[in-house]
């Protein structure tokens, strides 16, 4: 199992044990879920004594307490596919009465025969079109309730859980301990934003206003009797995946982050940007090893492909998460 530390040169310095408050080593531990070890220890001392203790010469300013998460893989698990994709799917096979030219049609006519690897055939255009139709053509409110809807009941194929079920534990533990010390923490996903937005508060403690994604164009409207509406176009707006997570951080949030979090080649290009800016930086990758209370899935994988950031996390001073070794538990079993 691959569990790769790298501090980077030089190593951040650190503020000695004596310098810790007495009542330090008797606290409880905040982050039960994970193993003691490298990893854990890197985060504890980062976050801990790096970057929030007064007098440590890495001492970040508060407002300047920036953690910004990927969701799928990251925060949430993604496989076979990714959640969003079993929503589109749900919504094709609700929405099909209203549209009978869908059983000759693909990819839907796939969809409704139930064959989801011949609808995905057609590639990032099928997925596309997969998308527009059900994601837009109704105001912003009524996808927000029609995303609610569909969390309150759909479960997972394969584990029969809840969706937000599917959280992982140690990285919750982890967003509220870094809030604890005076970090905002972002999520900053290629999902679509306002599929994320009606649920990562109630689920993360990440409100709407911090959550950063994929969308589509959204236009306003005054409606015949005077109410003013947002409605979701079926055009792309922006993808907010490798390059453009950088993008999105400089657009949405405007403070290029102290620490990164991801798990695929996609977030790549955010850790890239985070730890090249100056002062403590802190990037970590969760590598999936876990087969038995999760999936297990790197270099080959459709969904999650981790292959370039495991080839440079160390060069990169990175840390790498090894689930199966440094989880104590996955969703909180």
């Amino acid at each position: 199992l691959l569990l790769l530390i790298a501090c980077g040169p030089p190593a951040p310095p650190t503020v000695p044990e004596e310098a810790l408050p007495a009542e330090a080593a008797n606290a409880p531990d905040p982050l039960p879920s994970w193993n003691a070890g490298p990893v854990k220890q890197a985060l504890l001392d980062f976050v801990e004594r790096t970057t929030t203790t007064p007098g440590s010469p890495d001492f970040v300013p508060e407002p300047e307490r920036i953690a910004t998460f990927d969701n799928d893989g990251c925060l949430w698990s993604e496989q076979p596919m990714y959640f969003q994709l079993f929503f589109a799917i749900d919504r094709i096979k609700a929405m099909a009465p209203e549209h009978p030219e869908w059983k000759t049609t693909e990819p839907y006519a796939s969809i409704l025969k139930g064959d989801v690897n011949a609808a995905l055939a057609g590639g990032e255009h099928a997925i596309l079109e997969l998308v527009m139709a059900t994601h837009a053509g109704m105001t912003t409110e009524e996808f927000t309730a029609i995303v609610k809807d569909w969390l309150a009941t759909a479960t997972h194929p394969k584990t029969g859980m809840a969706f937000t079920d599917m959280t992982y534990q140690p990285m919750k533990e982890l967003l509220a301990h870094l809030r604890e010390h005076g970090y905002k923490t972002f999520i900053v996903s290629g999902g679509g934003i306002e599929f994320m937005r009606p649920w990562t508060e109630a689920v993360y403690g990440i409100p709407p206003e911090q959550v950063v994604g994929s969308s589509i164009r959204t236009s306003y409207a005054v409606r015949e009797d005077g109410t003013p509406v947002l409605e979701r176009l079926a055009e792309l707006n922006f993808i907010d995946d490798k390059a453009g997570k950088p993008v999105g951080i400089h657009e949405h949030i405007g403070r290029r982050p102290t620490m990164a979090f991801g798990n695929s080649d996609g977030d790549f290009q955010m850790l890239e940007w985070t730890t090249a800016g100056d002062g403590p930086r802190f990037g970590m990758l969760v590598h999936h090893t876990d087969s038995v209370r999760e999936w297990a899935y790197d270099r080959e994988s459709h969904i999650g492909r981790l292959d370039r950031g495991l080839d440079e996390a160390e060069a990169r001073g990175w840390v790498v998460a090894d689930m199966a070794r440094d989880w104590a538990t996955v969703y909180g079993e």
